[in-house]
């Protein structure tokens, strides 16, 4: 019976009473235009860094509203801060300094 032909994946289920939103509050006092973002996907699409290196920053984003501190610690680190992110958000979100407010918290 354990060769199926499918296997069960882990439950996508997030415990918010778990995560650690001190980063989320932490970006939400000194740059309110990061709660505008919608994740489309469009800072990620033109990202320099993320054809190189594992970074998309609509997850960073989602990772920082659903209190997963530890995945955005490791995807920031491969930001090559150029701005080109913040160029092409539709709702204007200045993700450079969110990246730097990211850095600023983890002490990078």
């Amino acid at each position: 019976m354990s060769k199926f032909g499918f296997k069960l994946t882990p439950s996508g289920t997030i415990n918010y009473d778990q995560g650690d939103f001190r980063l989320a509050e932490f970006i939400d006092q000194h740059e309110p235009s990061s709660r505008l973002c919608i994740s489309c996907g469009a800072c990620s699409a033109t990202c320099t860094g993320g054809a190189f290196a594992k970074l998309e920053m609509h997850k960073i984003h989602l990772f920082i509203k659903r209190g997963m501190s530890d995945n955005v610690k490791t995807q920031i680190q491969n930001c090559m801060y150029c701005g080109k992110c913040q160029l092409v958000c539709p709702r204007g979100v200045n993700n450079r300094n969110v990246i730097r407010l990211i850095l600023t918290h983890f002490k990078i």
